[in-house]
């Protein structure tokens, strides 16, 4: 019987060098984009969706473009009692607001207006959620309407004195703008002075410095040194946060989702958004707010016509009733914004 021929199968040819790299870097976007997903789906269930922008009553009707209201609070939640002392954010318990801003995008171009936390408004009535007592309206400094209410009466009140319909609400705390700040490696700003405010913990020479998220923070905070107070540090929260911006969308942290995560996991820990807010419609607010601090916007206080107004609450921010009106419906009707920005 003849022996059965076996076939051997010819050994393969070693890979090429260009294919072994081409495989290479299909399993590496591969992996890429898997972890882009599920970095993704998993910021988007992080997101604190506690504010309800729907239940505010008599809201101004909608107007052309979208509003942001961007809130830096200083809600000391997530900072142990070290991390307070070293960073001077004191003992107060419960949240306040140290920076307000509108942001304003649309077909008429994107504009960020400051509202200065000492401005004095009317402040509409309301419900106090804890204890169920009922407050009539008065007049106060904005910061106050959140200290009385949080979210729900500062947007209240914002709308109120504005007509300007909030589409959309971000707030951080102290906590998530530090790490934010540590996260991408520092922020460079240069000062024209040399700035000691014993307050805050700030002390920086004249010149150009790396602030790091604790001397970034006691920056925005300042206002003592500023000649113009409240106006002063809306001017440098502003600043600063056209540097954030700039550096976080360097393409060293935007471009590669695993240098990324850091930046978005510490901005996430304290973020507090309206229930509407998807991380699409946070990531269109970060590149707005790239876009403005570019110079593709403009960036401005509401206009004001007295800096020491005297009230029974103490010295407030007088709003131009005339000007501020103006500005007002430019924003709502989604106009170029043609009202020249105040400098300290």
């Amino acid at each position: 019987m003849p022996t059965p021929t076996v076939r051997r199968r010819a050994p393969k040819e070693p890979l090429s060098r260009r294919r072994r790299i081409v495989r290479l870097a299909i399993v590496a976007v591969s992996a890429l984009l898997l972890a882009s997903g599920s970095a993704y789906v998993w910021a988007d269930t992080q997101l604190n969706r506690e504010v309800d922008l729907g239940r505010a009553p008599d809201r101004p009707p909608p107007g052309k473009g979208t509003n942001y209201l961007i809130v830096g609070s200083d809600s000391r939640e997530g900072l142990s009692e070290e991390a307070r002392k070293n960073l001077r954010t004191g003992s107060a318990e419960g949240r306040r607001t140290d920076s307000m801003m509108v942001l304003h995008t649309g077909s008429g171009g994107s504009t960020m207006m400051s509202l200065p936390r000492d401005s004095w408004v009317n402040i509409p009535g309301f419900v106090r959620p804890e204890t169920g007592r009922r407050y009539n309206p008065s007049q106060n400094k904005l910061n106050a309407a959140y200290s009385m209410g949080g979210p729900d009466l500062l947007v209240s009140t914002i709308e109120r004195n504005t007509g300007l319909r909030i589409d959309h609400y971000a707030e951080i705390g102290f906590a998530g703008f530090v790490d934010v700040v540590d996260a991408v490696g520092g922020v460079r700003m240069c000062v024209d002075r040399d700035i000691k405010d014993p307050k805050s913990g700030l002390d920086l020479t004249k010149g150009c410095h790396t602030l790091d998220g604790a001397k970034a923070l006691a920056f925005v905070r300042q206002r003592k040194q500023e000649a113009k107070g409240d106006l002063g540090r809306t001017q440098n929260q502003q600043k600063f946060l056209a540097a954030l911006a700039n550096k976080a969308a360097t393409p060293g942290v935007l471009a590669n989702p695993f240098a990324a995560f850091p930046t978005v996991r510490a901005g996430l820990d304290t973020l507090i958004v309206d229930k509407d807010m998807g991380l699409p419609t946070l990531m269109s607010l970060f590149e707005a707010v790239k876009g403005v601090t570019s110079g593709n916007g403009k960036q401005l206080n509401v206009p004001v016509s007295n800096t020491n107004l005297r009230t029974s609450k103490g010295s407030a921010v007088q709003w131009d009733v005339t000007q501020a009106r103006r500005l007002f419906d430019q924003l709502r009707n989604d106009q170029p914004v043609t009202i020249a920005p105040q400098t300290p």
